[in-house]
């Protein structure tokens, strides 16, 4: 099978980076030659290390070889990159990016694009707590969606790549628009990593006694917060900054029904408490449904 594209230059190979070079490298069907371009020393160092890549560098020049560029560097870095490598990328050449925040980022960009490159960007919902080459697996994508947020007037033939290119590491598809891509992502994994955070932070902040034996004792729900917790804190932090609009409205409305819930359980109104947490399990049903849990 001739893979998709003759070359894939990956900026930033951490978890989503080398993810897709891992994906890459098993298959064959994504590019014929993958090349991994990062700044610090020790990532190539590792890229290398671990043969995900056939070539390293910390030379955005390396683009003028590509077919298509993924920037996988934190969100608040994209822009910069992408102002960085356009000048290098070859006519017919597309660039993407898995930015997780999008705002102005795709009419920024689109703007500035040098005649013949297209740029399709898209966000893998997936992901782990951890970073770095080593996070990574060639699975990270199986069955999980990747929102793809073209920018008003993108080439379809380009669009249809980058589809191709995300159906290959096993994800499904979507499009949307830039708004409609942020507010989902502050209900579904901004807002989530938020409270994990929060509730850390306040376990952290009780006495002495109580916090070392709320470690000690800890059930699978608050495990499950400390592992969303984990996360990488510059990256989260960026986040939280590009999406503050939709992720504090978001976070208004779970105020909002929290104090709902909390009324509820002052009055002893067990119907509106059963009501919420049957809710709750029919989202998770849901989920189960959708092959998302």
């Amino acid at each position: 099978m001739t893979p998709l594209f003759s070359s894939l230059c990956v900026i930033g190979p951490g978890l989503i980076g080398s993810s897709i070079l891992r994906r890459a490298k098993e298959t064959c069907t994504i590019a014929g030659t993958l090349i991994a371009a990062d700044s610090k020393p020790h990532v190539r160092e590792r890229v290398q290390e671990l043969g995900i890549a056939d070539v390293t560098t910390p030379d955005l020049a390396v683009a003028a070889q590509a077919d298509c560029v993924m920037i996988c560097v934190p969100v608040g870095a994209v822009e910069d990159v992408a102002r960085q490598v356009l000048p290098y990328m070859k006519p017919g050449s597309i660039l993407t990016d898995v930015a997780s925040v999008r705002g102005q980022l795709g009419p920024t960009i689109q703007a500035i694009l040098p005649e013949g490159i297209s740029y399709v960007p898209g966000h893998p919902m997936a992901g782990t707590e951890h970073s770095g080459p080593d996070a990574g697996f060639s699975t990270l994508f199986e069955d999980r969606w990747a929102l793809l947020v073209p920018p008003e007037g993108s080439a379809p033939e380009a669009i249809a790549k980058i589809q191709a290119l995300w159906n290959l590491c096993g994800a499904r598809t979507k499009i949307l628009s830039d708004e409609q891509h942020d507010q989902i992502c502050a209900m579904v994994s901004h807002l989530p990593h938020l409270l994990a955070f929060t509730i850390c932070d306040t376990a952290d902040n009780l006495s002495d006694e109580i916090r070392a034996a709320v470690l000690d004792y800890a059930a699978s729900g608050f495990r499950d917060f400390t592992r969303i917790a984990a996360s990488d804190p510059v990256m989260w932090r960026d986040i939280f900054l590009a999406n503050r609009e939709a992720l504090l409205g978001t976070l208004d409305r779970f105020v909002a029904d929290t104090q709902a819930m909390a009324d509820a359980i002052r009055h002893g109104d067990e119907a509106t408490i059963t009501s919420k947490i049957e809710r709750g399990r029919a989202i998770r049903r849901t989920l189960i449904e959708n092959r998302q849990a």
